[in-house]
């Protein structure tokens, strides 16, 4: 077993201060240094980016980002172009993962399935004093989130469907941050993910403090929203944007079926996704489809759960205290993975 830990980091401040401060962090870390060797062994290190086309797209859904993105560029010494390449979410290609989300009235639970040497390991909680609703989740690319809830109690969490037939567009993590700085309900992120443009076809699971739950099926090509409390990785109604192979999504959706009930509470539900002996929990590291992590959310309590690895009791954040005022205590959550690579947040992993 390898110990493995994800910071958290807690900000108030302006989107440029917010951007500043991370680069500080990251030039401490040996995330930007794993990054650029992650790159460089997949050969794709220098992708191309229509800098002007992501400026005027996020002007128009998120202008604040353009600010953070600059804060970023000015702390690393970078330009504004190497800041949106590296960390914009615009026209990047996105290492694929499994996923499994199940939801209540009261809650969403996900299992984020993917390769320890590509997680982060930083874990946001942001209260922007420009323009933007306070958010808490877990990072990727910087500035994109897996997952996440914001003060209005709106939470969301994604499936990897297929990258085959991208477009120009944003990748999944920048398109959930959006989400939550942007977005006060269900309703208005439905509305976003049938406009904003999508790189590659992904399944978005939102809930309110209404408690209804909405999965919205969206690709480059077209977006529909249904109602449903469980997803894992293939469409059900744009199913020609599914994968060739299907199965183990298909044999995760029906177990979820199978456990789901009315009266399911929180940390049943929980323990479904997080327990290793369970079928959802996936063990398949090396596939990029092993469960790092293990997230909830309460919309109407605003309280937020997070585990690494399986079996783990959950650190529990009370965001409703944060937003009043009270500093988070805790720094960093630990965890446990079956797995030999660390996160990239922790060493130079892929130091020669």
């Amino acid at each position: 077993m390898n110990h493995v830990y994800s910071d958290v980091i807690q900000f108030k401040g302006n989107h440029y201060d917010f951007g500043y401060r991370q680069g500080e962090l990251l030039k401490e870390s040996p995330i930007l240094f794993n990054r650029e060797k992650q790159w460089a062994i997949t050969r794709r290190r220098h992708f191309t980016i229509n800098a002007q086309e992501a400026i005027q797209l996020f002007s128009r859904f998120m202008p604040s980002m353009l600010d953070e993105l600059q804060g970023l560029a000015d702390a690393l010494n970078w330009t504004m172009e190497d800041a949106l390449r590296e960390f914009g979410g615009y026209y990047v290609e996105y290492e694929k993962s499994g996923c499994s989300i199940l939801t209540g009235s009261e809650f969403i639970i996900r299992n984020y399935d993917s390769h320890p040497g590509y997680y982060e390991g930083r874990y946001m909680i942001y209260q922007p004093t420009d323009s933007g609703y306070a958010t808490i989740g877990p990072s990727m690319q910087i500035t994109g989130r897996t997952d996440g809830m914001n003060e209005k109690g709106l939470a969301m969490g994604y499936n990897f469907i297929n990258r085959v037939g991208s477009d120009n567009g944003f990748v999944c993590n920048m398109i959930g941050r959006i989400i939550l700085e942007t977005c006060a309900n269900v309703e208005e992120a439905i509305a976003l993910l049938k406009e904003i443009p999508h790189r590659t076809s992904f399944s978005y699971v939102l809930i309110d403090s209404s408690g209804e739950t909405f999965v919205v099926e969206a690709s480059p090509r077209k977006v529909i929203a249904r109602k449903s409390n469980i997803s894992t990785n293939h469409f059900e109604v744009l199913t020609e944007e599914n994968r060739y192979r299907t199965d183990d999504s298909l044999r995760r959706q029906k177990e979820l079926e199978s456990q789901r009930s009315d009266n399911l509470d929180v940390y049943t539900a929980y323990q479904l996704l997080n327990d290793k002996e369970k079928e959802i929990f996936a063990h398949k590291y090396d596939a990029s489809a092993g469960t790092i992590h293990t997230s909830a959310y309460l919309p109407r309590d605003r309280k937020a759960l997070f585990a690494i690895g399986g079996n783990q009791m959950p650190v529990i954040f009370d965001f409703n205290r944060y937003l009043a005022g009270e500093r988070i205590h805790v720094t960093r959550i630990k965890g446990m993975l079956n797995y030999h690579t660390s996160f990239v947040n922790m060493d130079r992993i892929y130091d020669e």
